[in-house]
């Protein structure tokens, strides 16, 4: 019996949010796409949003990912700077949890140990280790997309293991595993 998945990896960002999907074939990976959206033309944060929001939900709706993966925002100097990481990763989160996506979160670290065997690996080795993988003939420019790829490929690296990062299957699953965060 054939068992088949897609799954859409989003590198989430305010100035280029990175994405890749994967097909995932009796355990075989099989490249879809990747692709970025830029964001860096725009001014407004809350226009930024929307489109992270809805090239997230064109991408479920085209692509019927069955799992979502993160990456999490690192831990910066900069509060600013991941007030915006943070909420570019929750609109893509709700994105896929208002289309019943489960969704997984990643550290980067994690998704470059997963890739790479380094957790400290550049993008650059990422990139090639992912091209390697799974083929690809080029890589692109920004290594954004790569990045978004690499998520979805880390997802599935990890499947069955308990110890993935935090995932939601649904705003019941969010509210529950998040009782402190919302307000009654």
């Amino acid at each position: 019996m054939k068992s088949e998945k897609i799954i859409l990896g989003i590198d989430p960002g305010t100035t280029i949010m990175g994405f890749g999907l994967i097909k995932v074939v009796n355990k075989n990976m099989e490249f879809i796409q990747m692709n970025e959206l830029l964001l860096k033309k725009y001014d407004d944060p809350y226009v930024k949003l929307k489109l992270i929001f809805e090239r997230t939900i064109e991408l479920i709706d085209t692509y019927h990912p069955d799992e979502m993966a993160l990456e999490a925002p690192f831990f910066g100097k900069n509060v600013q700077s991941m007030l915006k990481l943070g909420r570019a990763q929750g609109v893509a989160m709700a994105a896929g949890l208002s289309r019943q996506i489960p969704v997984t979160e990643y550290l980067p670290k994690k998704i470059k140990m997963a890739i790479t065997g380094n957790g400290n690996a550049s993008k650059e080795q990422v990139a090639k280790m992912l091209q390697s993988l799974l083929g690809l003939k080029t890589l692109p420019k920004n290594l954004d997309s790569t990045d978004g790829l690499a998520a979805a490929v880390c997802h599935h690296f990890n499947a069955g293991r308990v110890e993935t990062g935090k995932s939601y299957t649904g705003w019941d699953a969010f509210v529950k595993q998040n009782e402190k965060r919302v307000k009654k």
